[in-house]
């Protein structure tokens, strides 16, 4: 453990977990068959509500959305999930490309009932949903859309994540997974050690180790490229879309952001200055009651 998550153990007035904003909320998690891929989820919100599924990043897990799970699902019947090959979901010996993902999350709702839903999604999760909104508009509500990923790629980004996510998954220890926080969240106060150890977690199981290059498959120029959606497709988008802005987000997902903005017809932008990758959660306070407008608007 780094001598700044000790000291936050040790002189906060209030210790900050994951279980500091899921304490009081009704929820269930469990597992679900989704055409053969064992996939972990939370629930929480009446069933009757507007439907809403929340989208983790590369190499996420659905307690990314813990700090919004509770004031959205005063408003919507709400699914996090850990998508195929990631978290404690079923990793497959094959690589996860959008489309996998995007049967992935069809299955989920038909699972779940749901003929239609409002999406929300981080990075890769933005992608996905952004995939969602183009291939089967029918089924998707409205979109919010941070750090997003999906319209460019640039080689460094891809050698960066390559370089970052396979040193932690090869060396899982404490400094080494706080080392990819650096990079998804800008204030150290809020990589809170619990997040940490649950990222540990994961990068120690064997099918993790054992399946990280069909994890990163997107981090390969070739594959990247065939799976990126064109400036066009993005036009296409008929759902709303609410973008944040991350101002302390990597520069290629601060333009992605601006640019699917200006693309897709019915959008608007959300302005977070003080965040980096996970906006949702770093600053939930700004966050959620944005979220909840946008999607009762």
């Amino acid at each position: 453990m780094t001598a700044s998550a000790r000291t936050e153990l040790t002189t906060d007035d209030e210790y900050r977990s994951i279980w500091t904003f899921l304490r009081e909320l009704e929820f269930r998690q469990g597992f679900a068959d989704i055409d053969g891929v064992r996939t972990r989820f939370a629930e929480a919100g009446a069933a009757d509500k507007p439907h809403a599924i929340l989208l983790h990043g590369t190499g996420g897990h659905w307690e990314t959305f813990a700090p919004n799970l509770g004031a959205l699902s005063e408003n919507f019947h709400c699914v996090a999930i850990d998508m195929v090959g990631n978290g404690f979901s079923d990793k497959p010996d094959y690589d996860y490309e959008i489309s996998v993902y995007v049967k992935q999350i069809l299955g989920v709702m038909d699972y779940f009932g749901m003929a239609s839903a409002h999406f929300i999604g981080m990075s890769l999760g933005a992608w996905v949903s952004a995939a969602m909104a183009v291939e089967h508009p029918d089924r998707v509500d409205k979109v919010i859309l941070m750090s997003p990923a999906g319209l460019i790629a640039t080689a460094s980004n891809m050698a960066r994540i390559r370089s970052e996510r396979t040193a932690a998954v090869n060396n899982p220890t404490w400094d080494s997974i706080h080392a990819v926080f650096e990079h998804l969240i800008a204030d150290e106060a809020n990589r809170i050690p619990d997040l940490v150890a649950l990222r540990q977690a994961i990068y120690r199981r064997d099918d993790t180790r054992a399946t990280i290059e069909h994890l990163l498959i997107l981090q390969d120029a070739d594959a990247r490229e065939r799976n990126l959606i064109a400036p066009q497709m993005w036009q296409t988008i008929k759902a709303p879309t609410m973008v944040v802005a991350s101002g302390k987000d990597h520069g290629e997902y601060q333009s992605t952001a601006r640019t699917v903005a200006d693309l897709i017809p019915d959008s608007t932008v959300f302005e977070m200055a003080s965040v980096r990758h996970w906006p949702h959660f770093e600053d939930p306070a700004a966050f959620n009651p944005a979220a909840v407008e946008f999607l009762t608007r």
